[in-house]
């Protein structure tokens, strides 16, 4: 949790280049004669653009980056026009959330341009703008993507140096079985619940509800990670309110110490990110009470409220994702678990190609495609390795899936690192040994118990400690293949992956 691997040190260079850009952002607004509201909103619009846009290449990011606007300045406008109009307005918002959760089909760029529609719809509500201010509010949300764009593309472009990990194409599915139409209807249940039941809380704050049942649906896939992601956010926010009863109301809206914390803040949003979901939330918990700060209106009642319209929201995505088009922990699993081998073995297969002496063969792009694969399947079968899961057997047999595809993973980039070298042996050992390793995946993918033959997976063939580069990599691969087969061919009677 608290030394959690930073690759290249890019989870910090991200976090410290959106302090600069929000940073950027505000400072343009304030010398612009913006007010505080305005200023606000474009920090907040800085730090979306900065958050939000994913895409695979630097060119992507400026064009969706570009499209912002287009997502954000009609929802700002209908926001603030509809602002003394209950009815309509809520009836917007919960339109607003299934067109953004809907438009995660077309992959980053269409995450990111609902996300950024959402939150002009919640930045709104949070700062009880007014029609009368709307030129000022595109200014500041226009000078705050200037300022992001150029901070990203000009003064810091970390991906062009470091190109991000393309994420995985989500899982396929047709209609109501699509990921992204049931999510749609999901997101937009559990919104329109948590709207009403937030408003019988607070007329003024419900809209902390509404965000809480969306950011709840962002990034997951099954009924386990929802209630999972659920549990983190509110135990996130309870952190986060503690922290600004200490912190936050002692300062009551001191401009400069808040502005430094409010930036501590951002750093660690962006630098928690991927790692600590309830980290991340703490954070967001602990700025929001900070900007409540500027705007004149914190008191620890603010604070409490904030933390109970986190748990109606909570509440109403856990009952959502249980009761409307639900899927289980286990079918997401089953679906990643399998892409992640079929990756092992194309990485496999490309390697024994290279090995070969094919010019063409490269299993680079696979062991990439191999990283964001476990990633996500990390994500998957966290709620069954999370510590409050009552599955004991379930939790040891996922703790073992994830350790072995860890493995894999491991003897993968070994053995592409061994097949990049031009010197590398290309003798029949190799071919043989590779056989088996795809033989292991297919048996794996395929439900197989064993493979007829005297070279199913797990016979060995492969010299020992004294062999090749190469055969020890592959040795290591075919091993953790073979022990996939006893957590992965578990009881069909206690689903958890793959059933035999």
């Amino acid at each position: 949790m608290f030394v959690a691997p930073d690759p290249g040190r890019l989870r910090l260079r991200n976090a410290a280049r959106a302090v600069i850009g929000v940073g950027a952002a505000v400072a343009l607004a304030e010398m612009c004669g913006l007010s505080l509201t305005a200023s606000i909103t474009g920090g907040l619009a800085a730090l979306l653009a900065l958050f939000t846009v994913t895409d695979p290449t630097v060119r992507r990011q400026a064009v969706t980056t570009a499209l912002l606007p287009a997502a954000g300045f009609p929802v700002l406008a209908l926001a603030t026009a509809l602002h003394g109009v209950t009815p309509l307005r809520d009836a917007a918002f919960v339109l607003v959330v299934f067109c953004g959760v809907y438009a995660r089909r077309w992959g980053p760029r269409g995450h990111a341009l609902g996300i950024f529609a959402f939150m002009n719809f919640f930045i709104t509500q949070f700062l009880h703008a007014l029609p009368a201010q709307l030129p000022e509010l595109y200014a500041a949300v226009g000078l705050a993507l200037a300022a992001a764009a150029a901070v990203r593309f000009l003064l810091w472009p970390i991906e062009r140096r470091t190109p991000p990990p393309a994420a995985p194409a989500p899982l396929p599915g047709r209609g109501l079985a699509r990921h992204t139409t049931r999510q749609a209807f999901q997101a937009t249940a559990a919104c329109a619940v948590a709207l009403s039941v937030g408003q019988v809380l607070s007329e003024d704050r419900w809209y902390w509800a509404v965000g809480t049942a969306w950011w709840i649906f962002v990034n997951t896939a099954s009924r386990g990670e929802t209630l999972v992601r659920g549990f983190r956010r509110v135990l996130g926010t309870v952190v986060g309110v503690a922290a600004g009863v200490l912190i936050a109301i002692p300062l009551d809206g001191e401009p400069l110490p808040t502005a430094l914390l409010v930036a501590v803040c951002v750093f660690g949003i962006f630098y928690t990110a991927a790692v600590s979901y309830s980290w991340m939330i703490l954070a967001v918990t602990l700025m929001a009470g900070l900007l409540y700060g500027l705007l004149g209106v914190l008191d620890p009642g603010l604070l409490v409220l904030r933390l109970e319209e986190t748990a109606v929201g909570a509440a109403c995505a856990a009952l959502a994702v249980v009761l409307v088009l639900p899927v289980t922990t286990h079918a997401t699993n089953d679906a990643w678990i399998q892409r992640a081998l079929h990756c092992v073995h194309a990485a496999t297969a490309q390697a024994t190609a290279r090995l070969a002496g094919s010019p063409t063969a490269d299993p680079a792009p696979h062991a990439a495609e191999l990283e964001t694969l476990l990633a996500r399947v990390r994500m998957a079968l966290a709620p069954l390795v999370h510590p409050l899961s009552p599955f004991r057997a379930r939790k040891a047999r996922a703790g073992q899936v994830i350790a072995l595809l860890d493995d894999c993973a491991r003897e993968v980039r070994g053995l592409v690192t061994v097949a990049a070298d031009p010197d590398a042996g290309h003798d029949a050992r190799l071919a043989a040994a590779c056989w088996r390793v795809e033989a292991a995946v297919q048996a794996l993918t395929a439900g197989e118990r064993e493979l007829e033959g005297p070279e199913a997976a797990g016979t060995a063939a492969s010299p020992a400690g004294t062999a090749e580069p190469a055969l020890a990599h592959l040795q290591g691969l075919e091993r953790a293949l073979t022990e996939l087969a006893t957590p992965l061919g578990s009881d069909p009677k206690a689903p958890f992956v793959i059933s035999a």
